[in-house]
């Protein structure tokens, strides 16, 4: 069925929205892409007229198309190769959606977007759209199809998982960006050491190569083990450069609302390790290294000004 001007414009004015909404609930850029496609072929052949209130319906067909993603995603990452990690959004990307708030920054990080697989399919819309978006409890209810009081508990449990698995920090933008800039001071010292004492005691390394590049199946945990591998990954060496295929630049940038290091060969990116930064030092690494999760990164890498590297590696 055709759509009206009008009817494309509702549209066009929610997907913003929608994007953002898909991406925290799928960990996904591109399958979040997809699944507003998905929606959108729904409202073309739905009877619009008849829709009293498009914003509400949108989310809530949204909503369904992802909840069925997450239940064959789950079956997936039985079998995905080491550690699953959300597909990373640089600064300005527009699907990171509201960051108005602690809350809305938080909900696209990559900590707390790797903590949401531990729930289920239900507390994470709930978590999403009460948290991100403030959605009132009412509305997720109709959503979801559930009662208002489920809806709270949901949360209720929701948060308490995220909380335990990551205390909430906030950190200044200078002070991170510092905190990073010696971090590379340190990881090309040579000297291990250094390293430590800018890391947490319980700081951990998590690497995402879905099989495609090689990356760790375990995380590195601890100070003096994350500090160790640090320090061997930014000392350049003749098997590091094969690997790379050139000689890679580094530079301090942000991901999801975390400082990080975006990683480029020739100007494709090809790692984005995101820093999780608290009062006590780094406590966590990220890397995404799996280029079928780099694309959307490269793209618009290629499309902005990032100035000069903070580092080379040759």
């Amino acid at each position: 069925m055709a759509l009206t001007g009008n009817q494309m414009d509702q549209f066009e004015a929610a997907m913003p929205r929608l994007k953002a909404i898909a991406y925290r609930l799928l960990g996904s850029a591109s399958d979040a892409e997809d699944a507003v496609q998905d929606t959108f072929l729904r409202w073309q052949a739905a009877d619009i007229d008849r829709i009293e209130v498009p914003e509400a319906w949108l989310t809530k067909v949204l909503t369904n198309v992802c909840l069925n993603e997450l239940t064959s995603a789950r079956a997936r990452r039985e079998t995905y190769v080491g550690q699953w990690l959300p597909e990373p959004l640089l600064a300005g990307d527009p699907m990171l959606g509201p960051a108005d708030t602690a809350e809305q920054r938080e909900s696209v990080s990559f900590a707390v977007l790797a903590l949401m697989e531990r729930l289920s399919p239900n507390e994470r819309v709930v978590y999403v759209l009460r948290e991100a978006f403030g959605y009132p409890h009412r509305r997720i209810a109709e959503i979801l199809d559930i009662t208002e009081a489920s809806a709270q508990q949901m949360l209720h449990r929701a948060k308490k998982h995220i909380a335990a698995g990551r205390p909430r920090t906030e950190i200044d933008e200078a002070a991170a960006r510092r905190i990073v800039e010696e971090f590379l001071a340190a990881a090309t010292s040579g000297r291990t050491e250094p390293l430590v004492q800018l890391l947490t005691a319980d700081a951990i390394a998590i690497g995402d190569g879905g099989g495609k590049v090689p990356a760790r199946t375990r995380p590195f945990e601890g100070a003096v083990a994350v500090a160790k591998f640090m320090r061997s990954l930014f000392t350049p060496n003749r098997a590091a450069r094969t690997l790379l295929g050139g000689t890679a630049e580094i530079h301090v940038s942000y991901a999801n609302g975390l400082p990080a290091l975006v990683v480029t060969v020739d100007g494709r990116v090809i790692g984005v390790m995101c820093l999780e930064i608290t009062a006590d030092g780094i406590a966590a690494f990220r890397n995404q290294a799996n280029p079928d999760k780099l694309e959307r990164a490269t793209r618009q890498w290629a499309a902005t000004d990032h100035g000069e590297p903070a580092l080379r590696i040759n």
